[in-house]
């Protein structure tokens, strides 16, 4: 079942720059590279109370993407383990260029302004993504307002507090993020567990693609039919997604993937839109509140 055009769903995982946090803290020049790390995040701990970096100050060790285009699925991965980070933010940048619909969540407040300031320092190029004309002008991936970049976690939070991925896709019925979150990153990374720091990256675009399922759903833009063909369509991904010792990959994932038994088809929804409010006969006296 093919999607109208091609879609990008994408997610980062970062760890602190600590080539930049040299610069801009002399004392830490002496140490280690990990000993700068830790130290760093301490730092900004000490300063605003978390460890949560300056956005330009994330260096990309992930980016994992799903390519959905034409009935087919592609999930694919880059990291430091293989790739310098200008060679990953280039690779995506070029994606961006076959003009995809991108899937993110919290894409547009987090991992394109990562991308964007990374890009600055290694002299990269990123047209498509900063077009706003012809085709571009009144749908591109820059005005907030427009949806060529659907950032899930702000169109499902409707102006109200945003939700993590992992509670939204855990209400779904979805892996979510199994006991890992974005403080395992570093860890991953210093212990060069590149494998498993890919595949909770790569969870991370699935359980978003799944959501965007739903969303399209919830918006009128697939049919219950469609929605459910696609999840489906990618379990059935999943399950012939193998490791280089031809063990499934994303295991784990199918495992905490509740099966969908409760959703409601196109007949039942067409069945209770009619909720049972009618106006009185004009002649029915209405009950007056009168003030106190």
């Amino acid at each position: 079942m093919a999607t109208p055009a091609p879609i990008l769903v994408f997610d980062i995982e970062t760890i602190p720059d600590v080539a930049t946090g040299k610069r801009l803290y002399p004392e830490l020049a002496r140490l280690s590279d990990n000993d700068a790390m830790t130290k760093l995040m301490a730092l900004r701990e000490q300063d605003v109370g978390h460890p949560f970096m300056p956005l330009p100050l994330h260096r990309i060790a992930c980016l994992s993407v799903l390519w959905v285009a034409g009935g087919k699925m592609t999930l694919k991965s880059l990291s430091l383990a293989e790739h310098s980070e200008a060679q990953m933010i280039q690779t995506f940048f070029n994606a961006i260029e076959k003009n995809p619909l991108l899937v993110s969540w919290n894409g547009k407040g987090f991992d394109i302004p990562v991308m964007v300031y990374r890009a600055l320092q290694h002299g990269l190029t990123a047209p498509k993504l900063f077009s706003q004309t012809g085709e571009m002008r009144y749908n591109n991936y820059i005005n907030r307002y427009h949806d060529r970049h659907t950032d899930l976690m702000v169109k499902l939070a409707m102006n109200s507090t945003s939700q993590k991925l992992d509670v939204v896709a855990s209400l779904c019925g979805f892996a979510g993020k199994q006991a890992l979150d974005g403080y395992d990153v570093v860890p991953m990374v210093q212990a060069e567990a590149w494998d498993k720091l890919t595949t909770y990256c790569e969870s991370d675009v699935l359980n978003t693609w799944l959501i965007f399922l739903r969303y399209q759903r919830l918006t009128g833009q697939f049919s219950a039919e469609q929605s459910q063909q696609w999840e489906s369509t990618t379990r059935d991904y999943l399950q012939s997604f193998t490791n280089q010792d031809n063990s499934l990959r994303h295991d784990k994932f199918l495992q905490a993937w509740q099966p969908a038994s409760n959703l409601a088809d196109d007949k039942h929804v067409t069945h209770v839109t009619d909720i049972g409010i009618t106006q009185p006969p004009s002649d029915t006296p209405t009950t007056q509140v009168e003030s106190p």
